[in-house]
């Protein structure tokens, strides 16, 4: 079976809806897929309902923000609906980032760049909204030429991250939350981190005893060898390995089309097919 299982709709910061990426994923040739926007399960319900009508799995996932280290991410997949740990986490991350988006228009304003929330929020539509709407009316005006400009000028820079602040989990929070949902949990894109490899180790092994399930070893941006390496970890730490794509949609991320990765998925089987 294809699949992809890191993708993102309009129910955090995608371009597409839950029912037109599952319509895309269908068109790319897949049999499963997994929604795992940013700190919501919003889309969720949408995407499973449009994959039943077109006949193609789709896995209840989500992305959540750990603040161990920058951009640590936790993957979920296959936990229950309903009143869960992790569906009051959501909400604790949405009210945060709720709160966030004032701080970083007031921020853009102190660099020279003014924008109006409304326009972000127009955007934005659901209910996350997050850095890369920003970005994409930043470019609509003129004041960068690109997202990743928007990203590597103001949106990501030291100075933004300890200034312009929202509530995040830690990892064991996290993974804890995932799996109190019957979810399986898995570490999202290591290299992002920018840990060396020793001290990506030691997270590993430490995550792996907090009950992680698993390391996405296949990514697009993964260098040959950043990719053997989360391979060797997987082995060495008994994990499963997923992957996927990162997908945003074009508009957000102009370089990542959906994956079609084949996976074993034997592991997710019990609790996603």
């Amino acid at each position: 079976m294809l699949c992809d299982l890191h993708t993102h709709t309009t129910a955090s910061d995608g371009q597409y809806t839950p029912a037109e990426l599952v319509e895309l994923a269908k068109r790319r040739g897949l049999s499963v897929l997994a929604v795992t926007d940013h700190d919501t399960i919003a889309g969720v319900a949408e995407a499973q309902r449009a994959g039943n009508a077109l006949g193609l799995t789709v896995i209840r996932g989500v992305e959540l923000s750990a603040k161990d280290y920058p951009n640590c991410h936790i993957l979920g997949y296959g936990f229950r609906d309903g009143d869960t740990e992790l569906a009051r986490l959501c909400e604790k991350f949405r009210a945060g980032r709720d709160e966030r988006k004032y701080r970083i228009v007031d921020f853009l304003r102190e660099k020279g760049v003014d924008i109006d929330l409304a326009e972000v929020e127009e955007l934005a539509g659901g209910e996350v909204i997050a850095r890369p709407h920003f970005a994409q009316v930043m470019v609509k005006h003129g004041y960068v030429s690109t997202n990743r400009e928007a990203f590597d000028r103001y949106l990501d820079t030291e100075e933004f991250r300890q200034r312009v602040k929202r509530f995040k989990a830690d990892a064991k929070t996290c993974v804890e939350a995932i799996q109190a949902a019957g979810g399986k949990a898995s570490l999202a894109h290591p290299y992002q981190m920018g840990l060396p490899d020793d001290a990506l180790e030691m997270l590993v092994q430490q995550l792996k005893d907090w009950g992680l399930d698993a390391i996405e070893c296949f990514y697009p941006k993964y260098t040959p060898e950043q990719q053997e390496f989360y391979l060797h970890l997987a082995e060495k730490y008994q994990l499963h390995r997923t992957g996927g794509s990162d997908f945003h949609g074009e508009r957000v991320k102009p370089d990542v089309e959906l994956a079609a990765l084949e996976l074993d998925l034997d592991w997710l089987a019990e609790k996603c097919f």
